[in-house]
């Protein structure tokens, strides 16, 4: 009887021992994408000891990229510069609306500096979207700056491919996602104030909304209405000079774009808003 017990206390060792194993080397594989052979064996022994132990780079059963990339970067291990300025390819991979994720990726890119890339792909299937950019940059993409951003619309990432130094792609997870914009109250005034992009408002707790334009402006409206999935609904457009405005927002709308018709620069001072 104590054999057996003893002989079932090694088997389960050892299944234990090739699980702990198999988390290790899945980890490395994920470590060796980030950074070249030749800087992981030159610091492979301090590598070992900052991502011990494994289990805690791990998320449910997958590598906590982020977590990986941002422990390189914190051990100066996470090279992200080019000698001069290089054509980056960043591809973003996603499940759900394509309209709302382009929206997401390219607020998020633009709050990181990025505002010239040409899009080279925009495909979808069954089962996700893919959206593929190109831009000259002396830099590739931080994949935590990218995430903090992300975060912000909770979205996140779940998984980073770099296939070469200049190009990176990203699978993102946007199942709880929703634009990092103002939700207008009812009752509460708020003031859009001049700017170079068209004003995005979260409208879904409001009934009505009366739009103020300043004396100032020559206000030409062009307003549209979406739903959480950033499907358009409506679209206002008064091809006249406008100082005030009150409109009822559609039952399924959860957003609003106010714009000019014509150009923001139209628009020289603030626009006041008023929700019901």
């Amino acid at each position: 009887m104590v054999k057996i017990l003893s002989l079932f206390l090694l088997l389960c060792t050892f299944a234990m021992a090739k699980e702990v194993n198999q988390e290790d080397i899945v980890l490395t594989q994920k470590i060796k994408t980030f950074i070249k052979e030749s800087v992981y064996e030159q610091n492979r022994a301090f590598i070992d000891i900052i991502f011990s132990p494994s289990s805690n780079f791990y998320v449910k059963d997958k590598v906590d990229v982020v977590k990986v990339a941002q422990t390189l970067k914190d051990n100066g291990l996470l090279s992200l510069f080019f000698k001069e300025p290089q054509e980056l390819k960043l591809t973003f991979k996603t499940t759900g609306s394509p309209q709302f994720f382009v929206k997401i990726m390219s607020d998020s890119l633009r709050n990181m500096g990025y505002y010239k890339y040409v899009t080279t792909e925009s495909t979808l299937s069954d089962s996700e979207f893919t959206w593929g950019i190109t831009l000259s940059s002396e830099y590739a993409t931080d994949p935590v700056i990218l995430q903090k951003e992300l975060s912000k619309s909770g979205c996140k990432i779940v998984d980073i491919h770099k296939n070469s130094v200049t190009n990176w792609e990203y699978v993102i997870d946007m199942s709880s996602g929703s634009l990092d914009i103002e939700t207008l109250k009812s009752g509460t005034e708020f003031e859009l104030k001049r700017a170079l992009y068209a004003h995005w408002l979260n409208v879904s707790g409001v009934k009505s909304l009366k739009v103020t334009s300043s004396s100032s402006n020559n206000w030409y409206p062009y307003i549209a209405y979406y739903d959480a999935s950033l499907h358009l609904l409506e679209v206002i457009k008064k091809d006249e000079k406008t100082s005030s405005i009150v409109l009822e927002i559609p039952k399924l709308a959860k957003y609003v774009k106010i714009s000019d018709l014509y150009t923001l620069k139209n628009i020289k001072d603030n626009l006041l808003l008023l929700p019901n």
